[in-house]
């Protein structure tokens, strides 16, 4: 069953009075929102009671919850003890997760940074294969591990990129973030043809069970010849892309996916918009 809800909390949340992501459970509940994505950005830092809390109050508005990885990810780093740190925060994330009761795990590859594109990809491609050994020596191969598609154009993640990490074991599903395509491609995206373009490209490469949920970020963002500049929000009519032509083609191709609005402070709102959207198209 698709999926719709916010990545954070969004202004509304906090202008009703609400401070704490336990109540972000019947906040979205009461929007008819089905998911919510926790971000630990700027570090893993929850206690085991915090997570457990919010467990219960996600399971019971049967609200799906994920998390994000911290950004600072980077297995292209040429510095060995640097990676070992990116292996750390996403380990750390998915025993965070286990105990709020999620199963996906959002997280950004890597950055170019001295090397040469082939060869920050190579080695992400490596240091993805010794995080999969990590994931099963450690038993946590039931969460699904999302590497993302990135917005700037000094970053690992086209959609390419992303589908040949995820053909590196089942436990990689990708995290589509159609905001990061349309910006590193300025504009790239427009029509249904547009997506089912990208869709069918990762349904060929990872087949339809892979695929069928696979995770989804959206938004509007603007962009320069660099890439992604700044997250924006629906009402936006400069920037895009648009939500519609995505829902078209996921339900022509029978797609199933999560999906998370990163709007700039309306992302409750602009997941709502986007649930009515796929709702009102036969």
């Amino acid at each position: 069953m698709i999926k719709f809800g916010p990545s954070g909390n969004s202004q509304s949340f906090y202008d009703e009075g609400n401070d704490g992501t336990e109540q972000a459970a019947l906040f979205c509940k009461k929007r008819a929102l089905d998911c919510f994505e926790y971000s630990f950005g700027r570090g893993v830092r929850m206690s085991d009671a915090k997570a457990v809390a919010i467990a219960d109050a996600f399971r019971k508005e049967d609200v799906e919850i994920s998390v994000h990885a911290p950004y600072f990810i980077n297995f292209a780093n040429p510095d060995e003890e640097m990676a070992l740190k990116s292996f750390g925060y996403v380990l750390d994330s998915a025993k965070m997760l286990f105990k709020m009761g999620g199963n996906r795990l959002v997280f950004h590859p890597a950055t170019e940074g001295k090397l040469s594109r082939a060869e920050a990809v190579a080695l992400t491609a490596d240091r993805l294969k010794r995080l999969r050994d990590l994931i099963y020596e450690n038993g946590m191969q039931d969460i699904k591990y999302c590497p993302e598609t990135m917005g700037k154009l000094a970053q690992i993640g086209t959609v390419e990129e992303v589908t040949s990490f995820c053909l590196i074991d089942p436990c990689f599903t990708p995290c589509v973030d159609f905001g990061h395509v349309n910006a590193r491609e300025r504009g790239s995206l427009k029509t249904v043809t547009d997506y089912k373009i990208r869709l069918e490209y990762m349904l060929e490469k990872l087949g339809y069970e892979r695929m069928k949920h696979f995770h989804v970020h959206f938004s509007k963002i603007m962009y320069s010849a660099k890439g992604e500049v700044k997250h924006l929000t629906f009402e936006d009519t400069l920037y895009g892309p648009e939500f519609e032509p995505l829902a078209v083609a996921l339900k022509d191709l029978k797609l199933e996916p999560y999906i998370v609005s990163e709007s700039a402070g309306t992302q409750a709102e602009d997941a709502a918009e986007m649930k009515r959207i796929y709702q009102s198209i036969s």
